[in-house]
């Protein structure tokens, strides 16, 4: 039998409607009908005050979110990081509602919150039947913009790993292939490298930290020593494709920018995993920059040292 490219599309069953299920029922319908008919400027207020009450609930996290920018960025005065830590949370908070907005709004009023700021090279590409890494970053507002490519026609594959929950599942699935986006299985490299060379395009992501694993230690930002993946030049190098960054920050008018960069595969030293990825990691500062408070700085992105036994000690 024929592998299947992509995740199959979960069909409904009764048995989704069992008790154990209804609090997933309850949860989505909810946000989808907050977010259906209430006006953005009311959602984008509850978003940050959702984020607020998370701070207060999530000390771990807070520490977290500071130590990472106290590595990343040094010279960065206490204030300051106070500040920023604060309107990560608030940002994190409206994630969720973005998400409702991905998954929930019909598209005539989804393409009202977006600008097209740069999406010319990855139209040149697609003419040319080019396979494209279209890489992002793990920014709060990722499920907007991973739509928002599939509705300005540059659909792509996702990597995806399904949820254990049945009901939950079944909305996801819906919720991420909205306009002809599709799903493959995140560890599934043989069917990304095939996609990319039949000259589809692949969201990735190679901004966190992995693991050891297929990884190797680089500059990032104000840190040496970062772990990060060398996914990006094992895909790229076996595929041939065409590496460009992506992003989707939401601007101060609520307005989310599309911006698709310059392809970066000429001068990206695929043979060269510890350069591809230092490379990279340039690359990915640059899109971090566009708005800082946006990604997400929660997780611990400084967690891998290249001694194995060390692993966690800078949030020790």
């Amino acid at each position: 039998m024929k592998k299947k490219t992509t995740v199959e599309k979960p069909e409904f069953t009764f048995s989704l409607l069992h008790p154990r299920y209804w609090a997933v029922w309850f949860g989505f319908g909810l946000l989808a009908l907050v977010v259906n008919i209430l006006p953005y400027t009311v959602l984008y207020s509850i978003g940050r005050a959702i984020g607020k009450l998370g701070m207060k609930l999530g000390q771990s996290r807070v520490k977290i979110a500071e130590r990472n920018l106290e590595l990343a960025f040094p010279k960065m005065s206490p204030k300051q990081r106070k500040v920023m830590v604060e309107e990560n949370f608030k940002n994190t908070g409206m994630a969720l509602i973005e998400t409702g907005i991905t998954w929930f709004w019909p598209t005539w009023r989804f393409k009202r919150i977006l600008i097209t700021k740069d999406i010319q090279e990855l139209q040149r590409l697609a003419n040319e039947g080019k396979g494209v890494l279209l890489c992002c970053v793990h920014a709060l507002n990722l499920e907007i913009t991973a739509r928002a490519f599939a509705v300005l026609g540059l659909q792509g594959f996702g990597a995806y790993r399904p949820h254990s929950n049945p009901a939950y599942e079944f909305i996801q699935f819906r919720g991420r292939t909205q306009n002809g986006n599709k799903l493959i299985y995140r560890r599934d490299i043989k069917q990304m490298i095939r996609i990319l060379r039949n000259g589809e395009r692949l969201f990735y992501l190679p901004d966190q930290d992995y693991g050891h694993n297929k990884s190797v230690f680089v500059p990032f930002f104000a840190v040496n020593e970062a772990c990060t993946t060398t996914g990006t030049s094992i895909l790229a190098y076996t595929s041939k494709c065409a590496i460009v960054p992506g992003s989707g920050f939401r601007n101060s008018s609520g307005k989310y920018e599309i911006i698709a960069d310059k392809s970066i595969d000429d001068e990206y030293p695929t043979k060269d995993e510890v350069a591809a990825a230092a490379y990279m990691n340039s690359f990915i500062e640059e899109i971090i920059m566009r708005a800082p408070e946006q990604w997400m700085w929660l997780h611990k992105r400084f967690k891998s040292l290249p001694d194995h036994n060390q692993t966690n000690s800078r949030y020790q």
